[in-house]
């Protein structure tokens, strides 16, 4: 019989592959002790399981091709040394031997400890640190279970099924050749479904129980779209998807045609269509699709999966080779946006919720010795292309000119050093919290451009944990209140006179192009792989009659039949 399991889609893939359970069965691990005649076999099986897991992971760290970013090699690396590490390898031995502990609960009793160490620390960035903790021990525990008997390093064309995965794993997999995955929690706004999106990997989020209902090595259909997996499939239903996939192979074939294009409205009024990366493969991507620029380069993960900070250097020779790759394609940097469900993703109590505390530009401003080198080296990449600074999660107008203040320190810095950096740098900021929207008119006296950052403006905005699946229902970007404050936004440019961008996933979703056009957004940007789209999306649109009906929409926002005229901006265009 066909199973179907529903969940949130977060790409508009399909894929078929085979089932790859990863560290199923971990949640049921509890107290148990031995026999103490058994302690030396149990030593020995807790030492043969790390082992295992070492070399599983020295087989996944030799597949890595050579092009791989350095700070995603560090990652494999870094849970490589842990493997070595007395806390992990020595202390359960320990436990094992004087308390007659099963060696999975000793080593489960380790990991608490550990992570309890992690939980207390100030600094959110080793906060962070304990998710490779756990990683390392979940590696260590599947040995332990004799649970990857059946499983094999090769992924390619595997489906993943997880309870979570980190930004981190789902690179490496991707590299690995997976064609879906699949996991228990998570939302559709985390960074790990942005990076699937970014990464064209279907996948959905949001099955509970998925990792326990499925079996190893079973045949799944993925319906990213519809966020649907199914198995035990029959064979005309195989059939069906697979004539799906088939279409959009096709279907993007037929995208690539409008490569080159001019992206206009059918009365010609230019749009920016720029492209949102993180990944070096991004870079030949918007370059083949050739992109009006990138409005948004995401530099957090040169901080993570790492033990040390990276220093001015790193940050230069990482800006200098994106800025170089884009061949004169103008890139906008946002400065360090670590925080939120870059650290403690899935958390949901208020007091371990960074998305409230300090990240983004507040972490920055008070550490300057983190934030120059960063700033240091995008004034120093800048001397080889086009650059902006974009400043993420603005809340004061006193932050912006603290930014600024460093900023000038730095130049001085250079200067006298004789270190050659471009002078007079457009800094823009991001409007991602409703005080900063409510105040764009300010903000768009002091800073060289805006751009509106959906994901979290929506989040705060609406007061929901934008991971948490267990309310991201409420998610809603057509929200009025949203809407007045986009609306706010883009006005407080056109009467500056400067750019209003949009560089959250509302920007790339086609529904909503026809509305942000009518509110009089002229630029985009999306993941790359949402260019084309909107741009075949945008050729069929007209500008001036969807100005009319938008502010016609607007007038009624506040009123109870405003969603019929909403759907049929959306829809009808």
């Amino acid at each position: 019989m066909t199973f179907a399991g529903n969940g949130i889609g977060i790409t508009s893939g399909i894929a078929i592959g085979e089932a790859h359970i990863l560290r199923p069965g971990l949640l049921e691990i509890g107290p148990r002790q031995i026999d103490p005649a058994d302690i030396p076999a149990e030593v020995q099986r807790f030492q043969l399981a790390v082992n295992g897991a070492r070399g599983r992971l020295q087989q996944t760290r030799k597949k890595i091709p050579d092009n791989t970013r350095s700070d995603i090699i560090a990652f494999i690396d870094t849970h490589l040394l842990m493997m070595n590490d007395a806390a992990l390898v020595e202390v359960p031995i320990q436990l094992i031997r004087r308390h007659a502990y099963a060696a999975e609960w000793a080593l489960q009793l380790q990991r608490e400890s550990l992570v309890q160490v992690f939980d207390t620390m100030d600094d959110p960035y080793l906060r962070t640190r304990k998710d490779d903790v756990e990683h390392v021990v979940n590696q260590i525990q599947i040995a332990l279970q004799e649970l990857d008997e059946e499983e094999s390093d090769d992924l390619q064309g595997k489906v993943i099924l997880a309870q979570d995965l980190t930004p981190a794993d789902t690179i490496v997999m991707r590299h690995q050749g997976i064609a879906a995955f699949i996991t228990e929690f998570g939302g559709p706004m985390s960074h790990t479904a942005i990076l699937a999106r970014s990464l064209d990997i279907p996948a959905i989020v949001g099955v509970h129980g998925i990792t326990r209902l499925l079996r190893q090595g079973e045949t799944l259909v993925v319906d990213g779209e519809q966020g649907v997996v199914l198995a035990d499939a029959d064979p005309d239903t195989l059939a069906h998807y697979q004539r799906r996939i088939n279409a959009t192979r096709n279907r993007t074939i037929q995208l690539r045609n409008l490569i080159g294009r001019a992206a206009t409205t059918r009365e010609g009024v230019r749009v920016q269509l720029m492209a949102n990366i993180e990944l070096p493969e991004d870079i030949e991507t918007t370059r083949q699709l050739q992109a009006d620029a990138v409005g948004l380069y995401r530099t957090e993960f040169l901080y993570m999966n790492r033990q040390g900070m990276p220093d001015e250097e790193e940050h230069y020779q990482t800006y200098r080779q994106v800025v170089e790759g884009l061949d004169g394609i103008p890139i906008t940097i946002r400065t360090l946006d670590l925080g939120a469900d870059k650290q403690v993703d899935g958390c949901t109590t208020l007091s371990c919720n960074p998305a409230l505390g300090l990240r983004a530009i507040r972490l920055c401003l008070k550490e300057p010795r983190m934030f120059q080198p960063q700033l240091r080296a995008i004034l120093r990449a800048a001397v080889h292309g086009p650059v902006r600074i974009m400043i993420p999660m603005l809340s004061t107008l006193q932050e912006v000119r603290k930014l600024k203040a460093i900023l000038a320190e730095t130049e001085a810095a250079l200067s006298a050093e004789g270190i050659p950096f471009a002078k007079n740098i457009p800094i823009g900021g991001m409007i991602e919290v409703p005080a900063a929207a409510l105040a764009a008119d300010a903000f768009t006296r002091e800073l060289d451009f805006l751009s509106i950052g959906t994901n979290d403006l929506i989040q705060y905005t609406l007061a929901i944990d934008r991971v948490d699946d267990e309310v991201n229902y409420l998610y809603d970007p057509l929200h009025p209140s949203i809407l007045r404050l986009i609306q706010m936004v883009i006005d407080a440019g056109q009467r500056a006179g400067i750019p209003i961008s949009m560089c959250g996933e509302m920007a790339g979703d086609p529904r909503y192009i026809p509305l942000l056009i009518g509110m009089g957004l002229r630029e985009f940007s999306m993941q790359p792989g949402s260019l084309l789209i909107a741009k075949e999306r945008l050729l069929e649109l007209e500008a001036d009659k969807l100005a009319k009906q938008t502010r016609k929409l607007m007038k009624r926002l506040g009123e109870s039949d405003y969603e019929p005229l909403l759907e049929q901006i959306c829809t009808r265009h």
